[in-house]
């Protein structure tokens, strides 16, 4: 039955004001972007330093048919090695054996179909893969990104005259190309890679839009390894980020810094790396969960000319994607881990409990299963609301809950096979609106406060007052569900199905 008592993409605009059409104010962001976590796709965990003009140009122009860009994938980053030194003035000058028609013809190329460009510096004399760095160029390398057309910027950490070992010296390195930015007029997204160095957690809100806050990720699950030498376990204080994380190791690292991102402003668990080959397609769905449901950035990392089905239905999930792009900004917080006896060659395996609160009084639960071996895995009600009241006081657990399954209803890989043959969403006989959602025609934030129910995910269930959440989790997957007050059990949740 279709009942609609309110306008909710209005209720929308006042609760979360900016989210339905006006703008947003700066809310103590220094540009005002970001407000929801950015995503796009950057050409360095598949490809490295092999860029080029063509790279760039035939990766958006697949993002676009593939609907990767109506689902949010916005930015196209081009990452390291893009430049070949500068001028006599000193400006940045591109390779233009790479890049022979110049970078401005790339943005043009991307604005031209709907979508943004995004560079590559490093807030030191030079990149990582040793080409002209921005230090003491600040301000004529913003001037130029700008010029360009560039939209986005990220902003690395390699050769940096050790100019760093406390927070305000680094904060001050990075706040000169967030003043040079800002100084061009032009809005450019700041996303600061300096893998969590002199704590960017205590410092970064106010001058960028994210910030990478642990070594640069490897596509494993939970491999060790010695280029990344801290865990988590020991607490954040870790000297050497390193690199070669596994995704595993990066979120234990995350679990104490929850609450130092807001809308404008994210802790970066650094890029995807779905449909790089590394991890199995349960792993994958488990990786791209948590990014999405802790806020972080997501940028995709994969060569989107050999897309695979199941990475296209695990990137473009819509009950996922809105959580990632939920306009409360709030991320998951880690209730509780357990160490559990099926270990492997990296060591011993773990189950944890992670939860989190929703615009509209939903909440998202995440059941992982970090250990070897598929186990039944439950979640109380008092373990779910613990920080709205410990010991059960929170008012939260005397109600009952409706669940409701992200995954249940992922796009079959018969369906994203069709999309990739034909290059197109537009398929005869063949019906994608069941698994996709369209963010350019009706944003997430719209569709969410008008209850639609492919953001949702599958109803499984209710969970009664003073209850549990029950679930079989396979080895090194999750459970991840939606949770709605039960019209029942309270008069202020007035939803209803469309």
């Amino acid at each position: 039955m279709r009942r609609v008592l309110l306008d909710f993409a209005a209720v929308a605009s006042i609760i979360f004001p900016g989210v339905h059409g006006a703008k947003y104010g700066v809310g103590g962001v220094y540009n005002g972007l970001a407000r929801t976590p950015q995503m796009g796709w950057d050409n360095f965990n598949a490809l490295g330093n092999a860029v080029t003009e063509s790279l760039l140009v035939q990766s958006a122009q697949l993002i676009v048919n593939y609907g990767l860009r109506d689902v949010g994938y916005e930015y196209i980053i081009l990452d390291d090695a893009w430049s070949n030194g500068r001028s006599a003035n000193g400006s940045l000058i591109p390779d233009y054996t790479k890049f022979p028609n110049g970078m401005a013809a790339v943005a043009d190329s991307m604005h031209e179909i709907g979508l943004k460009f995004g560079m590559y510096s490093s807030a030191g004399t030079m990149t990582c893969a040793g080409y002209a760095g921005s230090l003491g160029y600040e301000s004529i390398d913003a001037q130029t990104l700008a010029s360009w057309g560039v939209d986005y910027l990220k902003y690395d950490n390699c050769y940096n005259e050790g100019e760093s070992g406390t927070p305000l010296i680094t904060y001050t390195r990075y706040k000169a190309m967030s003043d040079a930015l800002n100084a061009t007029g032009r809005p450019i997204l700041y996303s600061m890679c300096n893998w969590g160095e002199d704590y960017p957690w205590k410092w970064a809100q106010t001058i960028g839009n994210s910030w990478r806050m642990s070594g640069d990720i490897y596509d494993s699950f939970d491999a060790a390894d010695a280029n990344c030498p801290c865990t988590g376990d020991e607490g954040y204080y870790c000297a050497l980020p390193g690199f070669h994380c596994s995704m595993m190791n990066i979120l234990n690292k995350y679990a104490p810094l929850v609450s130092k991102s807001q809308p404008g402003a994210w802790n970066d668990l650094d890029m995807l790396e779905v449909g790089n080959g590394g991890m199995t397609d349960t792993e994958y769905v488990t990786h791209f969960s948590l990014w999405a449901a802790t806020k972080s950035p997501l940028i995709m990392g994969n060569d989107i000319r050999t897309m695979t089905p199941s990475t296209l239905s695990i990137l473009t999930n819509p009950a996922v994607l809105a959580i990632s792009q939920d306009p409360s900004g709030s991320s998951i917080t880690r209730r509780w881990r357990y160490f559990v006896n099926d270990t492997d060659i990296f060591g011993q395996g773990e189950i944890q409990l992670w939860s989190g609160s929703l615009a509209y009084g939903d909440y998202v639960v995440v059941l992982l299963n970090a250990g070897n071996s598929a186990r039944a895995m439950n979640a109380t009600l008092e373990d779910v609301f613990w920080l709205d009241g410990p010991g059960g006081t929170a008012s939260q657990i005397q109600q009952a809950w409706d669940i409701y399954d992200v995954w249940a209803n992922r796009m079959p890989n018969a369906t994203a096979s069709a999309i990739i043959a034909a290059n197109g969403t537009s398929l005869d006989g063949i019906d994608v609106t069941p698994y996709y959602w369209n963010a350019t025609q009706t944003s997430y934030v719209e569709g969410l406060a008008a209850n639609s129910s492919l953001l949702m995910g599958n109803y499984t269930g209710t969970v009664q007052p003073m209850g549990t959440i029950n679930a079989n989790v396979e080895a090194h997957g999750i459970k991840m569900f939606r949770l709605r007050p039960h019209l029942s059990s309270t008069s202020a949740s007035k939803r209803y199905e469309l």
